[in-house]
C-alpha cells in the first residue's frame, strides 16, 4: 500500500468515526439516559463494598472492597461498551436504513471495521471517564500504591481481545435480523458471569472456573486488580497480558474472515434489508 492509498484508507475509516459521533449527537437524549443509568448502577454496586461491614456485622476492609468492586465495574463497563458498539453495528445500520449503502460501498471491510473500532474505543474511554469522574465525587480512592501505567497496558490489551470478540458477535445480527442483536447480549451476559467481574472466579463451580480461563476478560480484570490493588510492576503483569493479547490476535482476523463469509451469505439470501 502506497502513501496515497494509506491516506484514502485512513480518511475512509475516519468517516465512520465521524458518522458515529454524529449519531451520538443526534440521539443525545438516549445517551444521557444511558449515562445516568450507568452512573447509578456503578454507584449501587460500589456501595455494596461500603455497606459490607454493616451487612456482615464483622469488621472488614471496606476501602479495599470498594476499590475491588469499582475496578470490576469500570473495566467491565469499558470492555462491554467496546463489545456493544462493534457487535451492534449491523443493527444500527438497519435502524438507520443505511445497511445496503454501507456494505455495498467501494471500501474494504477492514477499512469499515477499523473506523468502527476507533470510534468504539474512543467512545468507551470517554464514557467510562465520565462515570469515573462522578464516582470520585462520592468515594475517596487511595491510589498511592497503584501501578496505573501497568493497569493502562492491561486495559489496552483487553480492548484488542474484545474488539475481536465484538467482530465475531456482529455476525449474529447480520445472519439473524429478527433476534441477532439480542443474541449478542446473551454472549455478553455469559462473559459477565464467568469472568469474575464482581467476585473471584474461585467461588464459581469447577466447570465454570474452566470456562473463566477461556475468557480474556478474566485476565484483564485480574491484571487490573494486581496493578491497582497490589501495585504489581508492569513487567510482572505478563501472565495477564499474553492471554488477552493472544485472544485479540486470534479473534480479530478470525472475526473478519467469519464476517466476510456471513456478509456474502446475507447478500446472496437477501438478509441485508430485512428487519423482521
Amino acid at each position: 500500500m502506497n502513501t496515497m492509498q494509506l491516506i484514502r484508507t485512513l480518511r475512509a475509516s475516519y468517516a465512520f468515526v465521524e458518522r458515529n459521533f454524529n449519531l451520538v449527537r443526534r440521539y443525545w437524549g438516549w445517551e444521557a439516559v444511558w449515562l445516568t443509568y450507568s452512573i447509578a448502577t456503578t454507584l449501587s454496586i460500589t456501595y455494596i463494598g461500603a455497606g459490607m461491614e454493616a451487612i456482615s456485622g464483622a469488621q472488614v476492609d471496606t476501602n479495599y472492597l470498594i476499590l475491588y468492586l469499582l475496578i470490576g465495574t469500570m473495566v467491565w463497563r469499558f470492555l462491554a461498551i467496546i463489545f456493544d458498539n462493534i457487535s451492534e453495528m449491523i443493527a444500527w445500520e438497519r435502524w438507520e436504513g443505511t445497511i445496503e449503502y454501507t456494505l455495498m460501498a467501494p471500501i474494504t471491510r477492514f477499512t469499515h471495521m477499523m473506523g468502527q473500532t476507533v470510534f468504539a474505543v474512543a467512545y468507551s474511554l470517554l464514557f467510562t471517564l465520565v462515570i469515573l469522574g462522578v464516582v470520585v465525587l462520592f468515594f475517596h480512592l487511595d491510589l498511592s500504591g497503584a501501578n496505573l501505567w501497568g493497569a493502562t497496558v492491561v486495559l489496552l490489551a483487553g480492548s484488542l481481545s474484545f474488539i475481536g470478540l465484538g467482530i465475531v458477535a456482529s455476525v449474529l445480527p447480520l445472519l439473524f435480523p429478527e433476534r441477532g442483536a439480542q443474541m449478542t447480549n446473551v454472549l455478553q451476559a455469559v462473559f459477565l458471569l464467568i469472568s469474575g467481574v464482581y467476585y473471584p472466579i474461585e467461588v464459581l463451580p469447577a466447570w465454570m472456573q474452566a470456562l473463566a480461563r477461556v475468557s480474556p476478560a478474566t485476565f484483564v480484570l485480574e491484571g487490573m486488580r494486581a496493578a491497582i490493588l497490589r501495585g504489581v510492576p508492569t513487567a510482572a503483569l505478563w501472565p495477564y497480558l499474553w492471554p488477552a493479547l493472544l485472544a485479540g490476535v486470534v479473534a480479530v482476523p478470525l472475526g473478519l474472515a467469519i464476517f466476510h463469509q456471513a456478509e456474502r451469505y446475507a447478500k446472496r439470501t437477501g438478509k441485508l434489508k430485512r428487519d423482521g
